[in-house]
């Protein structure tokens, strides 16, 4: 019976937390705009889509965020996890908590603070401003996502290569991120895939003039949603889920 239970409990939560979005992706296929009604199947809304000069825009900014912020969060992120890992342990707990803190702090926090910055710094807000925020906020997490593979490592692979007559950066580039190259892709792929789909820290750092999908969809919505937002949404659901998928893949794998 209580195996029935915790079986039925998470049943519950799953068809609560995929329902709605399968609805979404059926209304997607919908001939008509009713979303009360099915009037048919189509590929319509798909085809407006890409038809959608707003939409198409808005899909730039995003997916070239996404990749610059995953590529210097990935690098500053890699170089501070060997820091703190090289650091003796007092300070070493102090970083970890500063590290750990803007992953904790709610999103309109870290959006209102930064906003706040760039007004105070004089930063004119628009694409940098966006793309400055993701990096800042992408960056933990690709530390947290190094740290655990610098700790399984040996910790005298890299005297040893120092002591076989390798420079200090020789070492780096041929020893130790080979050694956390699966954690450095982990990192990178939840770097991008938060920084595709974030909406409340972008909504604080860009003007309605530079919009990612996200603040796209959340304007739209206040006037109506359009079926080709349908259509939108469920593109983004599958093409994040592969992501994930690949992330908890190597994950499983590296551990």
């Amino acid at each position: 019976m209580k195996k029935f239970l915790k079986r039925f409990y998470l049943g519950i939560i799953l068809i609560f937390l995929y329902v709605p979005i399968v609805v979404l992706i059926i209304q997607s296929f919908n001939a008509g705009r009713s979303r009360a009604k099915w009037e048919g199947f189509s590929l319509r809304w798909y085809g407006e889509l890409f038809h959608d000069q707003r939409i198409l825009s808005a899909l730039n900014v995003t997916i070239s965020i996404a990749v610059l912020a995953m590529i210097f969060a990935t690098i500053l992120g890699t170089l501070a996890a060997i820091g703190i890992y090289s650091m003796k342990k007092r300070p070493q707990a102090i970083m970890m908590t500063l590290t750990t803190l803007p992953n904790t702090m709610p999103d309109i926090v870290t959006g209102i603070s930064l906003m706040l910055l760039f007004l105070f710094t004089r930063v004119p807000v628009g694409y940098v401003t966006m793309l400055l925020a993701h990096i800042t906020f992408d960056t933990p997490y690709v530390i947290l996502s190094v740290l655990p593979k610098l700790k399984q490592m040996n910790k005298h692979i890299y005297e040893a290569a120092l002591d076989l007559g390798a420079t200090p950066t020789y070492a780096l580039t041929h020893v130790i991120i080979p050694e956390c190259m699966p954690g450095i892709i982990t990192g990178a792929m939840l770097a991008f895939t938060l920084s595709l789909d974030d909406f409340t820290i972008s909504y604080f750092t860009t003007t309605p003039l530079v919009q990612n999908l996200s603040t796209l969809i959340y304007s739209a919505a206040r006037r109506g949603i359009e079926p080709s937002l349908n259509a939108l949404s469920a593109l983004m659901f599958v093409a994040l889920l592969v992501l994930l998928l690949i992330v908890n893949r190597r994950t499983a794998e590296s551990n």
